[in-house]
């Protein structure tokens, strides 16, 4: 049976090939050829995918990147379509669910919307309800560094606290598109912002900080 993560690794796959590998990503300072490198490092060079957590690694991965960034660009994307060795934990389906399903939607619509015409995907209830329990259990860490209060909504009224404080700022829209807003897209979410002027200022910045 197909997983969210699996379905996702394909039409990120796709999506790069038929981007070409010098298409911009709303990844700053990365190419899709960048992008393509950064996913297949993470899930096939653990000696060096370490570097996205710990800082004293980074230099390494930034440097097996590079490398990797100088393999065909058509090597990457076969490489992501496999997926990863048979002895890497990613290759087990309840770890690859779970630490891929969001990763390969977000770099998926990192490609998707950095051109002109894109619009929101349909997704199906089962994933967004998948997106909305991540946020769910994950909010709290990625709002850490938030400069003001945090609440997500979903259009139907539930809502989770990002980040408590005041005053607070709320952001409202379906799972995915809160998502890449967490995520540090702001400008790429179609997302509903209320709160004070100021703090709505604030909040918009803060991707600068990480959040």
């Amino acid at each position: 049976m197909s997983t969210h993560a699996k379905r996702e690794r394909l039409l990120l796959a796709d999506l790069l090939e038929a981007a070409g590998p010098q298409a911009a990503t709303l990844c700053e300072g990365w190419t899709t050829r960048d992008l393509a490198a950064h996913v297949v490092v993470r899930e096939r060079r653990a000696d060096a995918a370490g570097g996205l957590l710990i800082k004293a690694l980074a230099a390494r991965l930034e440097r097996v990147q590079a490398e990797f960034a100088e393999k065909p660009y058509e090597e990457l994307i076969q490489l992501i379509r496999t997926g990863p060795p048979r002895f890497s934990p990613y290759a087990l389906k309840q770890v690859d669910e779970a630490a891929n399903a969001v990763e390969f939607y977000v770099h998926a619509e990192d490609v998707r919307r950095a051109q002109e015409d894109w619009s929101p995907r349909d997704l199906d209830p089962v994933f967004a309800d998948g997106l909305w329990s991540r946020l769910e259990r994950s909010a709290r860490m990625l709002g850490r560094k938030s400069p003001t209060g945090l609440v997500l909504r979903r259009p139907d009224g539930r809502t989770v606290v990002a980040h408590r404080g005041t005053p607070v700022v709320t952001v409202t829209g379906e799972p995915g598109e809160l998502t890449m807003f967490l995520f540090g897209r702001q400008d790429h979410a179609r997302v509903e912002v209320d709160g004070d002027k100021e703090a709505v200022e604030r909040l918009h910045e803060a991707r600068q900080l990480g959040l």
